[in-house]
């Protein structure tokens, strides 16, 4: 009878265990994105229209200077890689194969955004890559504006900034200027300061666009809410000193790597557009 308990009770301890993996692979494929190629897509973008993907990052990985628990590539831990950066030749040959492959078809891209498997100015080649796509761009797809989803975490660098120039749309991110907020939800890996973020955006001259990603929720224990006027006042008077193009305001759209996190309200969001307007800048507001 013992034995029978015994063997019993193995066999339950087995499937618990067996059902635990399961679930958490089936989490980590449900939940992010990887690209396993230096150009990906086109994808209809809510923000951008028919966009066609440039990743800098690992095929199968993420390299990322933030770890934000909304992200779509997944916690970085769980993407770690040992493959290598793509070469420059890799990017420039694999776009311009595919825009001819397009035009074949009849499809023009209205962008091509640089983006993909994490923060794509970590790469060491980042502004020749930019000038070579550029070239390409002019050739095959004259009509496509250049993109950038990026995080911002390496304006600080004068060669980046100088890059980020070269973009029609240079898209950068500031979710708050909270540093309590985003060492829980952006959380970066490495140096971050927002007083610094702020004086370099400003260095833009009003040549950038700022994203914000909206939310509501709870995360281990810490309020996600950053629709509320203890964030947005001061995230205002952040915008009226960096004077942006545009801001894009959005809020989750895709399963998040971690449970816990909830849309933000139109209503919200709309608010915050509103008072962004009366500074005179361009809203866009996507939920």
């Amino acid at each position: 009878m013992l034995i029978a308990k015994g063997i019993a009770h193995i066999f339950f301890l087995t499937i618990y265990f067996l059902l635990f993996i399961f679930s958490r692979i089936f989490a980590l494929v449900m939940s992010t994105i990887i690209y396993d190629s230096p150009v990906f897509g086109p994808i209809h973008s809510r923000r951008l229209g028919i966009s066609l993907g440039i990743n800098l990052l690992p095929k199968g990985g993420k390299v990322c200077s933030f770890d934000c628990i909304y992200c779509e590539c997944g916690l970085n831990k769980e993407r770690r890689t040992k493959n290598p950066l793509p070469t420059a030749e890799e990017v420039v040959e694999g776009l311009r194969s595919k825009l001819l492959e397009l035009r074949k078809k009849g499809i023009v891209p209205d962008v091509l955004t640089f983006a993909g498997n994490g923060e794509p100015t970590l790469h060491p080649y980042f502004p020749e890559i930019v000038d070579r796509v550029r070239e390409v761009r002019d050739r095959l797809c004259p009509s496509a504006k250049m993109s950038i989803l990026s995080n911002a975490t390496q304006i600080r660098r004068p060669e980046i900034r100088e890059a980020l120039m070269h973009f029609d749309n240079n898209i950068l991110k500031l979710d708050t200027v909270s540093p309590i907020y985003i060492n829980n939800v952006d959380r970066p890996q490495g140096h971050y300061d927002v007083e610094e973020q702020i004086a370099c955006l400003e260095c833009f001259q009003g040549k950038c666009i700022i994203q914000t990603m909206l939310m509501r929720g709870e995360y281990n224990g810490f309020c996600l809410d950053n629709t509320t006027e203890e964030y947005v006042a001061p995230y205002i008077e952040a915008l009226r000193r960096i004077k942006p193009r545009a801001v894009m305001l959005y809020t989750l759209d895709r399963e998040t790597p971690v449970a816990g996190q909830e849309k933000a309200s139109p209503e919200a969001m709309e608010a915050i557009a509103a008072r962004i307007r009366q500074l005179g800048i361009e809203v866009s507001v996507s939920y």
